[in-house]
């Protein structure tokens, strides 16, 4: 059964949010505490003599078999840490209830897991603050709505409807599932919410007008080439190549400013920290000056990036709902993010200048426009329909370099944007598009007849969008090559 969430502010008192802020640091000190024993066992057992043994076997079903027994034989487990946490909840009783604490437990495990299965470099402790979340694992014991409330450990806190959300009144009708408690810092001073992870599927919203059904849904296939910025669109209605949250880049600089004025003022604090040539002092163990108005900057930017945050969420899920107009059944072709967002292991040499190449790469770009997140909340939005997004096979595939006139394939480097077919030029990232809404059901290869088909259609609807972006009077990716 599908799942949503629906995000209600809390009307709290001042002695309310007290609570619930001791709440989530007592939350903070068990995530903490769960984090170190979790350390503890994982270093027991790499030095025992059974995980030597185990990391020389040959990778197959018996080395994996293996490891798990070792996790379990060294409480490396969710359970096992539930069973850790207990005595910790007891003493902490009338802050925390035994299932948010179980959650706690389940929350760590679950970092500590990547970790483990080398899908991230480290785990961090959380430091003074930074727990702002904390949820049940169901809607009859521990945090709970009941009559629009927040009730928690005789805490009972109101919970603020709108009487013109007609959004939230039809979702309050679904079964509450589990309660989440989120605290957001929003122009320097703490919010509360109460996130209800409810069960079902979202409800339509109407134009409130006249009365319609926003963002009906449409039949048929569609093609999407997504890059780090841009986004390529093909369907039989629209051809469009669009930017991924454009209303970024304006905040962007924003952001740009307030880190350089936080770097200026961290330096004049502290200028025993930094070398003559700017870099910092290694070894050197005074503590950082923080002063009034560097603590301000900071907090103006921490706004700004929730800012950026929403902004960026709210031009994805319009996105999400425009390609979904268009068709159901979504293909893409999805890209290595992670490879990307690296830096480059190999230093080069610019061969004009004579200079090091820098090894950043498209870190800045995908922390921005999130291309990624955007595919997750399209997939979402899919699985409310019982459909899901389809992801073409990248590497038999071989969208950007296929020409269904020869069925060949040819590659072409980064910087040719466009397509020379007798019938004229052809946006490389639209054709692309094209190709991946016309393959096979295997997705593995491209179906030439239906290229064949649908190309006078095609045609037309790209130079429509080709014009528009033309006309455009916004500044334009190079990418895109218009």
């Amino acid at each position: 059964m599908p799942n949503y969430i629906i995000t209600l502010k809390l009307k709290a008192d001042k002695y309310q949010e007290d609570i619930l802020n001791k709440r989530l640091e007592v939350s903070r000190k068990i995530y903490n505490a769960c984090l170190g024993e979790l350390f503890r066992r994982f270093n027991n057992l790499k030095q025992s003599k059974s995980h030597r043994n185990a990391l020389k076997m040959n990778k197959g079903e018996e080395r994996n078999k293996k490891f798990n027994e070792l996790n379990k034989e060294y409480g490396l487990t969710e359970y096992s840490l539930h069973s850790y946490v207990k005595p910790m909840q007891k003493h902490f009783k009338k802050s925390v209830d035994s299932q948010a604490a179980q959650k706690i437990a389940t929350r760590c495990f679950n970092a500590f897991q990547k970790l483990i299965s080398r899908q991230a470099s480290k785990v961090n402790f959380k430091r003074f603050g930074e727990m702002n979340s904390i949820e049940g694992k169901s809607n009859k014991t521990g945090i709970r709505y009941v009559n629009n409330h927040l009730v928690w450990n005789k805490l009972i806190i109101p919970v603020i409807v709108k009487k013109n959300d007609m959004y939230a009144h039809v979702a309050l009708n679904d079964k509450v599932k589990y309660c989440r408690i989120v605290r957001k810092l929003i122009r320097g001073k703490y919010k509360y919410y109460i996130q209800l992870v409810l069960e079902g599927i979202p409800p339509k919203k109407y134009n409130t007008e006249t009365g319609e059904v926003r963002h009906v849904r449409g039949k048929g296939s569609i093609g999407i080439d997504i890059g780090i910025q841009t986004i390529a669109i093909s369907s039989k209605k629209e051809v469009k190549l669009l930017e991924l949250a454009p209303e970024v880049n304006d905040i962007e600089k924003e952001k740009r400013i307030l880190q350089r004025k936080l770097e200026r003022q961290r330096r004049a604090n502290n200028p025993n920290k930094y070398n003559e040539d700017g870099t910092i002092k290694q070894g050197n163990k005074e503590k950082w000056i923080v002063s009034k108005n560097y603590t301000k900057t900071k907090n103006q930017l921490a706004e700004l990036q929730r800012k950026i945050a929403v902004i960026r969420k709210q031009s994805h899920d319009k996105l999400a709902n425009y390609i979904l107009t268009l068709g159901d059944n979504v293909k893409v072709e999805q890209m290595n993010y992670k490879g990307l967002q690296a830096r480059a292991k190999e230093t080069t040499i610019n061969k004009n200048t004579g200079r090091f190449n820098k090894k950043k790469r498209f870190g800045k770009s995908l922390a921005n426009k999130a291309p990624a997140m955007f595919l997750t909340t399209l997939d979402n939005k899919l699985k409310f329909d019982d459909k899901e997004l389809k992801k073409i096979d990248t590497y038999s595939f071989k969208a950007s370099q296929y020409n269904h006139f020869t069925g060949e394939y040819v590659k072409k480097k980064l910087s040719e944007r466009w397509n020379q077919f007798e019938c004229g030029m052809v946006q490389r990232d639209l054709y692309s598009a094209y190709l991946i809404m016309n393959s096979e059901d295997n997705l593995k290869e491209v179906n030439r007849e239906l290229c064949f088909n649908l190309w006078e259609n095609f045609k037309e609807l790209h130079d429509l969008e080709i014009e528009r972006i033309r006309n455009s009077e916004s500044k334009l990716i190079s990418s895109m090559g218009v």
